[in-house]
């Protein structure tokens, strides 16, 4: 009788042997570029800074690469899939780990959750467009929950071919359309106006600045692979940096470019009175109708690359605690042919399935709320992740002594958190704004974030117990 499943002291290993490219792969497939330049973007311009969101983007992945300086130092020095939970535990103690942990599952848990959202209701459009039947956005819900499950059970070495195929296509056509506007002049000539401080800070900065942080999400993957990588000391930080920079300039490229179709001067109406449409657009006029209809089905494929890689970023989280003992034990068991956490990532597709249905089964559009709301909720949670993990990596450092180089443990990881706590300040005074909701809506998604902190600490406390507990039973028990 075979055993599904591979234990070290009843814990499993990850295993794998993805490289540089692959972890880009999945890093910047949660990115989802195609759904940044189609969704985000529009609406950036529309109710943001106009033709300055170029610029918002760049200042978000600046803001992200001084942040990765100390991520990437402090990654040669541990690797462990519990990426920014186990750096916040080693920098900080395990209790605020834990409480990262907390804020960890919730953004993913979210954010896939809002993506679920979006994914249905675009499939739901396409099918009934094309002749289909008019299905309930539910129903293609659960048919993407079920291909993400087939493939995140499976090997990480799949699932990143699967998406890398993805993301090509995906690249490819945000690329044409980015080179067809420039060859062509876009409405009215080349101009650099996207790229100036007067455009930048036109309108509503914050705005812009907040769906440019929020099209970042899941760039912290690289360290989440680390046990399924080859060499990982060395790919992790190379990784990292590849892929914020690359997220970074494919981001600015191509907003500008959308911007030059409609030009500089009416860009801004332009996305008011069709935030929907605007870069199908620009595709339509610059490409060609049909590249406009394969951009529209290339949607579908890149929310699906993104719903994949937010699960295996959450299943891999579940099993770095288990391992931990701050979970069932059940979910740190691997795949004994995979070597994938797939107790973790069943665990993870039921989650889906309960926070989709609930959304269901009240009626709730899968647009406005499901997505709007867990969005919204997922980037708070990560910028405030993000900030803890920046304050352990200064305390990890000035602690070991490990690192002795400055710029890299001192000076980048105080600019990076400088940044972050800007950007998070920025987010919340215009939080109402990005769910699209009442203040006392804000108010109660904001609690639930500070309720998945606490819920952290808790945890971290009653383990702590039970491992007191299990010491001292073995103090009192008699040897024969």
């Amino acid at each position: 009788m075979s055993d599904t499943t591979t234990t070290t002291g009843g814990a499993g290993k990850l295993r794998g042997s993805i490289g540089v490219v692959g972890i880009v792969f999945l890093v910047i497939a949660a990115a989802a570029p195609l759904t940044a330049i189609g969704g985000a973007l529009p609406v950036m311009i529309a109710i943001g800074n106009g033709a300055g969101a170029p610029s918002a983007y760049l200042i978000a992945a600046l803001v992200l690469l001084v942040f990765s300086v100390g991520y990437a130092a402090m990654s040669s020095h541990m690797v462990d899939t519990g990426a920014f939970y186990a750096y916040v535990a080693k920098g900080l103690g395990e209790s605020c780990g834990l409480g990262a942990a907390g804020l960890a599952l919730l953004t993913y848990t979210a954010i896939q959750a809002a993506v679920y959202g979006l994914a249905a209701a675009t499939i739901q459009g396409l099918v009934v467009q094309y002749g289909g039947p008019d299905l309930p956005w539910w129903m293609w819900a659960l048919v993407l929950i079920a291909l993400v499950a087939v493939l995140g059970y499976r090997s990480i070495d799949l699932g990143a071919k699967v998406l890398g195929v993805l993301l090509v296509l995906e690249i490819g056509i945000i690329l044409a359309l980015s080179f067809g506007v420039l060859v062509k002049g876009g409405a009215a000539g080349i101009d650099f106006a996207s790229f100036t401080p007067t455009s930048f800070f036109s309108g509503s900065p914050g705005v812009a600045l907040m769906f440019a942080i929020a099209s970042f999400i899941g760039f912290e993957a690289t360290a989440i692979y680390g046990e399924e990588a080859r060499n990982p000391r060395r790919t992790i930080p190379i990784a990292t940096y590849a892929a914020v920079i690359v997220i970074g300039l494919v981001y600015a490229l191509a907003s500008w470019a959308v911007v030059l179709a409609f030009g500089s001067d009416n860009v801004a109406a332009a996305a008011a009175d069709d935030p929907a449409g605007l870069t199908f657009a620009a595709a339509a006029h610059f490409l060609g109708g049909p590249a406009a209809d394969v951009m529209a089905i290339m949607l579908v494929t890149s929310l699906f690359a993104a719903l994949l890689a937010f699960h295996n970023a959450i299943s891999r989280y579940v099993f770095a605690l288990a391992r931990k003992g701050a979970a069932p034990r059940a979910l740190s068991r691997t795949h004994a042919k995979h070597g994938s956490p797939h107790i973790g990532s069943v665990a993870q597709t039921i989650s889906a399935t309960v926070v989709v249905g609930v959304f269901a089964l009240v009626g709730a559009d899968p647009v406005l709320e499901l997505f709007t709301w867990m969005a919204g909720l997922a980037t708070v949670s990560i910028l405030v992740l993000m900030v803890l993990t920046s304050v352990a990596i200064i305390a990890f450092f000035a602690r070991t002594r490990l690192d002795t180089r400055i710029w890299h443990t001192r000076i980048a990881p105080v600019l990076g958190c400088g940044g972050l706590v800007a950007v998070t300040g920025l987010v919340l005074d215009n939080f109402t704004t990005l769910i699209g909701g009442s203040a006392l809506l804000a108010d109660i998604l904001l609690a639930v974030i500070a309720l998945f902190f606490v819920a952290g600490l808790v945890v971290a406390r009653v383990t702590r117990q039970n491992r007191a507990g299990v010491e001292r039973d073995r103090e009192l028990t008699p040897t024969i």
